[in-house]
């Protein structure tokens, strides 16, 4: 099978494009011929098939009103996407096309392009974007479901996106605009890797006869330390708000606080982003000497780093989709601590974690307490998490099906 795999970013950026290149590897080893497009970018390590799209950054403020026209134009509907996307087709003339995160830089125009040909597209939602303007389900760092079950105007009413009344109505336009006149129509399959968020779009009306539930995957031939450092507890992700670090900070400080007789209680915290320094910042002033920062690390040193701790911690104000941090630390034996939104609790439960109140610091630490005073638990907790991994999220459960989901979507286009 040919599979040409459409995504914005064509680099290891985050955790859908780790997906899709993880996944297109596994395609490969299978016998698959892949291919890929997307947009223009200087961190790409994948050949685009066809032409990209100029690189453009919807994080910056666009100067004057003709970049902002030019910009909103290019979200609604890119003629420079759709003429790479039928280059692409026709160069390498797949059997099926895999859309990943396509919105703003891309746009519908690719599934159009391939609609026109009679190529079937599947499409993997690892975000709200399809009903929620700003990707997150978040109002103002929030928990938010307006836009669920009032449209997506209600994301202008609250002004979502940075506090901006322009920039909220600009995303609402794009949402609202591309429902109106059936931009992803095209659409033979939507994956949703958790319930949660296959029910939320089913919810707000996005195709819900096409949607099919498929967990993410994940790597099972992974090394696994026969010792775990007590009292150590290990976040890797990105250092965002959403991703509440602070709130496992400020939890760190309160365990240490009941755990004098472990002096080597420790975070440690891999990744980067935009609150990086803040969280610095504020693990000096609440757990001095407990935390230590070691930003992007390679895959191999975060796999040890991870594999040899007692607990991994997914502390998320939002509501996550799947993330594959608890993926990767349930293959390595490592129970997880994460809150209660979104699709996590799909993933942990008290036998393979635990479980907590999102913003709340202290239910945090209590868990924190429980499961760094009490590690024989965490190591039983941490096998059921691999025999979880194993029956769950297994690549080549995963393939098969994936190939399913191309066969219907071939069969209905």
């Amino acid at each position: 099978m040919r599979v040409l795999h459409v995504n914005k970013f064509l680099h290891r950026r985050g955790g859908a494009e780790g997906y899709l290149l993880d996944l297109a590897a596994l395609q490969r080893a299978e016998g698959d011929e892949t291919a890929f497009f997307g947009m223009a970018h200087p961190d790409n390590d994948q050949e685009s098939a066809g032409t990209p799209p100029s690189y453009v950054a919807f994080d910056v403020a666009p100067s004057g009103p003709r970049a902002t026209a030019r910009v909103v134009g290019r979200m609604l509907w890119s003629r420079e996407a759709g003429r790479g996307m039928e280059e692409a087709l026709d160069a390498f003339r797949p059997d099926v096309v895999h859309a990943h995160n396509i919105y703003h830089q891309l746009s519908p125009s690719v599934v159009r392009a391939a609609a026109r040909r009679g190529v079937p597209v599947v499409l993997t939602m690892h975000d709200y974007k399809l009903a929620c303007p700003t990707y997150q389900l978040m109002d103002h760092g929030r928990p938010c479901t307006a836009c669920i079950t009032g449209g997506p105007w209600q994301a202008v009413k609250r002004r979502c996106k940075d506090g901006s009344l322009g920039a909220s109505t600009a995303a609402a336009l794009e949402v609202s605009l591309h429902r109106r006149l059936g931009a992803y129509d095209g659409l033979g399959r939507l994956i949703a890797p958790s319930r949660f968020l296959a029910d939320t779009m089913a919810a707000a009306g996005v195709y819900p006869d096409r949607i099919r539930v498929i967990p993410n995957f994940t790597e099972l031939d992974v090394p696994r330390p026969t010792v775990r450092a007590s009292g150590r507890a290990v976040y890797a992700g990105r250092l965002s708000s959403e991703k509440g670090v602070d709130t496992l900070i400020q939890a760190i400080g309160l365990a240490s606080a009941g755990l004098a007789d472990l002096p080597g209680v420790l975070l440690d915290v891999a990744g980067d982003g935009p609150e990086r320094g803040a969280l610095e910042s504020l693990a000096a002033d609440v757990a001095p000497g407990r935390v230590r920062f070691h930003g992007r690390l390679p895959r191999e040193a975060l796999v040890e780093l991870v594999g040899s701790a007692t607990l991994s911690a997914v502390p998320s104000r939002w509501h996550e989709n799947q993330p594959l941090a608890v993926l990767e630390s349930y293959a390595l034996g490592v129970p997880v601590l994460a809150t209660d939104l979104g699709g996590l609790p799909e993933m942990v439960d008290e036998t393979t974690g635990w479980v907590v109140p999102a913003d709340d610091p202290v239910a945090m630490a209590q868990a924190l307490h429980a499961a760094l005073r009490d590690p024989v638990e965490a190591v039983l907790r941490g096998k059921r998490a691999r025999r979880i991994a194993e029956e769950r999220h297994d690549p080549g459960r995963h393939l098969d099906a994936i190939r399913a989901v191309y066969e219907e979507a071939g069969a209905r286009t």
